[in-house]
């Protein structure tokens, strides 16, 4: 597995608006086992998506904008795909603080 240095890589947030077709669907298995790989490497923080919107979003580590298109672009579903990259400046969450302190 690839070890990623956190420390020198920036946070990119991806917002994807796709089109559905009839071949759609086919492509999600093998899509979903890429982004699995993705999440287990630490490259790819989230990934979330709604059938509503047709919309997905996503925050990568990477080092560049550049980089992200590349892992983006491995993806099966990346033709129907419009994508937004965006530098973060801040992101902070639950999952970033301390544990509350529990008085026995």
């Amino acid at each position: 597995m690839e070890n990623i240095n956190h420390d020198q890589l920036n946070k990119y947030q991806v917002t994807v608006h796709f089109n559905m077709d009839d071949d759609f669907m086919a492509f999600v298995p093998p899509h979903r086992v890429y982004i699995n790989s993705l999440i287990e490497k630490n490259i790819l923080e989230y990934y979330t998506v709604s059938m509503e919107s047709q919309k997905s979003w996503m925050v990568f580590n990477a080092a560049s904008k550049l980089e992200v298109e590349e892992y983006l672009s491995k993806s099966p579903l990346y033709r129907y795909w419009t994508i937004e990259i965006d530098e973060l400046f801040v992101y902070d969450g639950q999952s970033y603080r301390l544990p509350a302190v529990q008085l026995n």
